[in-house]
């Protein structure tokens, strides 16, 4: 999600500097950048300067002595609450003291992740969906320590880039999903409980309830490790066994099928079509 949140900032005309945990992983997130740009050229939704100019704007840099001069810090590493704040103990001896922090988390509280900063008050949630070029919503969660600048300020760089902001309270799992990861919980439930196979309750989502991706394919979309640390934090936070992660989901997250990124989830997408594992 970072390389798609660089893409549309830059695309925006704003000034980017991207960095990872290797010059690998840099290369290649620019590298899909620049293959995402292309498509959006190729369709007419952007010029060939547009593309061109959106590049010129991204420099990749090993670490954080890069961030020096910059005005906002958009953290989106993995939904894991130790790593963020390993991150922020590095990051934040390296910013100016005005400089904003925001973090892409889908779930963690915004207040606990500020307490790690050195700037609770410069301190933000801005909530991305996935693929960030096509997704127009972004959430905005304020940590209850989070100033009214800040807050302004993250609203207003979320329209400039182009999207539409939604305010959400800091709790657990925010708006999107709070109300999302449930549903997908409970479908998982639903195959485990031998309801129905993968096709068929994927097939009557999208025919039944005109949505655009049955619920296990967007689970396999979305990562089912991010899916069961969501529900993981839903259920430790809220307390409610409504929000008990399903055990097939932490079955497959065990086993390491994660969904497309590994090649295996509830569809096995090694073959030309994917095919259900179960």
């Amino acid at each position: 999600m970072g390389s798609g949140i660089a893409h549309v900032c830059a695309l925006a005309g704003f000034d980017v500097v991207l960095t990872d945990v290797s010059d690998e992983r840099i290369a290649s997130g620019l590298a899909v950048i620049g293959g995402n740009l292309g498509r959006q050229m190729a369709s007419g939704r952007i010029s060939e300067s547009d593309r061109r100019d959106a590049m010129s704007r991204i420099s990749g840099a090993s670490g954080f002595a890069a961030f020096q001069d910059v005005d906002f810090v958009l953290e989106s590493v993995t939904e894991n609450e130790k790593v963020k704040r390993d991150i922020y103990a590095r990051l934040c001896p390296e910013l100016k003291p005005e400089t904003i922090v925001a973090t892409n988390t889908s779930s963690l509280s915004i207040t606990r992740l500020a307490a790690a900063t050195d700037r609770p008050d410069r301190f933000i949630g801005l909530h991305f969906m996935n693929p960030v070029p096509v997704m127009e919503l972004v959430e905005v969660i304020r940590g209850i320590a989070t100033g009214d600048g800040t807050f302004e300020t993250a609203k207003s760089f979320v329209t400039e880039i182009g999207k539409t902001f939604t305010v959400a309270e800091d709790f657990p799992a925010f708006i999107v999903n709070r109300i999302l990861m449930p549903m997908l919980n409970e479908a998982i439930y639903t195959l485990y409980e031998g309801v129905g196979t993968v096709e068929a309750i994927d097939t009557a989502m999208r025919l039944g309830a005109n949505h655009p991706m049955g619920p296990l394919q967007l689970a396999d979309f979305i990562g089912l490790d991010t899916c069961l640390s969501v529900m993981q934090v839903l259920y430790e936070g809220l307390a409610d066994s409504k929000y008990r992660p399903c055990p097939l989901l932490v079955k497959y997250v065990e086993a390491g099928w994660l969904g497309r990124k590994t090649g295996r989830g509830f569809y096995d997408y090694r073959h030309e079509v994917p095919v259900p594992t179960r």
